[in-house]
């Protein structure tokens, strides 16, 4: 029998208070989007919108929270969330990822690790590649989500940037809906509205947009983190990821 693999996290800060509770409002939101939706994209419009952050944090959150859930880093151009989190394999051998499992003769179970939190699990990208348009049109990847869809209650898809490349769109098309990462004060609403119409055009529904790095100086700080836009939810705040 293959040995299980367990991913450890060297680098997870303890978030905030008040963005831990605009993380924990969204997960709340997302479990009121029925049980048919269960592939779930996060996007953005362009790069530095927190959407790995917002991946990353709201997984681990509704993993913490006892449902079964596989986060994929699909952003095979330009990834850092394996190296940010200082992720490493717990018998020390050299991790393996999404775009070997697309690019090669390779088992699900060899790049699908398991965490420390029993009812998460995760699938990173470890090495980058130029164009992956190719691995991601192959129909591998579309039996990867719909087997996962079977497996786990929620499956997110962190994607690139959807003004820059076409995988969002490629990806889109194969989920339930998609989340839609805003920076707050720095996307015009232009480009917002293009990444909605290319979600459409993909026939992706747009689950909600969560307005990303917004500062209101009269309100405070807890109200920097916290707002109403995302189903009567927003989630403010967020880090420089892709």
């Amino acid at each position: 029998m293959q040995e299980e693999l367990i991913l450890k996290f060297g680098s997870k800060p303890e978030l905030p208070y008040a963005i831990e509770e605009a993380v924990n409002r969204l997960r709340i939101n997302i479990s009121f989007l029925g049980k048919d939706v269960r592939k779930i994209m996060v996007a953005s419009s362009e790069p530095n919108e927190g959407k790995s952050f917002v991946s990353f944090h709201l997984w681990d959150q509704i993993a913490r929270s006892g449902e079964k859930t596989l986060l994929i880093d699909a952003d095979m151009r330009n990834s850092n969330m394996f190296f940010k989190y200082a992720m490493t394999r717990s018998d020390g051998k050299e991790a393996f990822g999404l775009s070997h499992y697309l690019s090669r003769d390779m088992e699900l179970d060899e790049v699908r690790m398991h965490t420390e939190n029993p009812t998460g699990d995760f699938i990173p990208n470890v090495e980058n590649v130029i164009n992956p348009s190719m691995l991601l049109e192959n129909r591998k990847f579309e039996d990867l989500l719909e087997q996962m869809a079977k497996e786990y209650r929620y499956v997110f898809v962190d994607v690139p940037p959807l003004s820059i490349v076409s995988d969002g769109e490629r990806i889109g098309n194969l989920c339930d809906g998609a989340i839609l990462c805003v920076r707050g004060n720095a996307t015009s609403k232009a480009l917002v509205r293009e990444s909605v119409h290319q979600l459409e055009r993909a026939g992706c529904p747009l689950l909600g947009i969560v307005l990303n790095r917004v500062g209101d100086t009269k309100s405070g700080y807890y109200h920097k983190y916290y707002g109403n836009k995302y189903y009567g939810g927003s989630y403010y705040g967020g880090n420089n990821s892709h």
